[in-house]
């Protein structure tokens, strides 16, 4: 074993795999099977795992302006694929990608880290939600107060499922109440990294919903 020992639990690979898949389940149930609810419930679990994962890699970038251009890239290149599965068009405005939520709070975190005094780091909180919910982005502000429930309480776990248990079930509606089937999961991860496959991953989502709109074209 040369003196190393591998920790129990789920690394950072593993947490990615389980919400690209139960966010691919999610779309499905969306797109192509909505009679059955059960798999927009298992989709709740990607996107609070998303969340915690935005946290993990904020925190331990090596630089944090490549890591905020590289989900603004693909917060571009996802909303055409984004727009025509969900609302038939090549762009519309109604409604933008998880990845454009992802952007803005990292954009938050990284202001955050500025030590600017507390009331305005609470008014810049205040103006992140608020272009969110301009632009209308997946989850919108209530997204973005998740983000920083897992950066403000990444070293107090209790405090962080709470929090993250309160946003869910008291003000994102009756479905995401079921988001906190995503905190086991979440804590297990042992601050591991796995297999690095990242743009495997960034590359997943525009391309799933590539698939999922020509199976659905093919059906329809």
């Amino acid at each position: 074993m040369n003196g190393m020992t591998k920790k129990v639990g789920l690394n950072s690979f593993w947490l990615k795999m389980i919400a690209i898949t139960t966010m691919l389940i999610d779309h499905v149930g969306a797109v192509l099977l909505p009679q059955y609810p059960i798999l927009r419930i298992i989709g709740r679990i990607a996107f609070p795992i998303f969340c915690f994962l935005l946290v993990e890699g904020f925190m331990h970038t090596h630089d944090v302006i490549r890591y905020m251009t590289r989900i603004g890239l693909f917060a571009l290149i996802s909303e055409i694929p984004f727009d025509l599965l969900f609302y038939g068009r090549i762009l519309d405005g109604t409604h933008q990608n998880v990845f454009f939520t992802l952007f803005i709070g990292l954009v938050m975190l990284y202001y955050l880290t500025k030590r600017y005094p507390a009331v305005l780091n609470f008014l810049m909180v205040i103006l992140f939600m608020l272009f969110a919910e301009f632009l209308r982005t997946d989850y919108s502000s209530m997204g973005l107060l998740l983000i920083l429930c897992f950066w403000a309480f990444r070293e107090k776990k209790v405090w962080m499922c709470l929090s993250v248990a309160a946003v869910n079930i008291l003000l994102m509606g009756y479905i995401q109440a079921f988001a906190v089937l995503a905190l086991p999961f979440i804590l297990l991860y042992n601050g591991e990294q796995g297999p690095k496959m990242k743009y495997v991953f960034y590359l997943f989502y525009p391309l799933h919903l590539l698939v999922l709109l020509e199976i659905g074209l093919l059906i329809y």
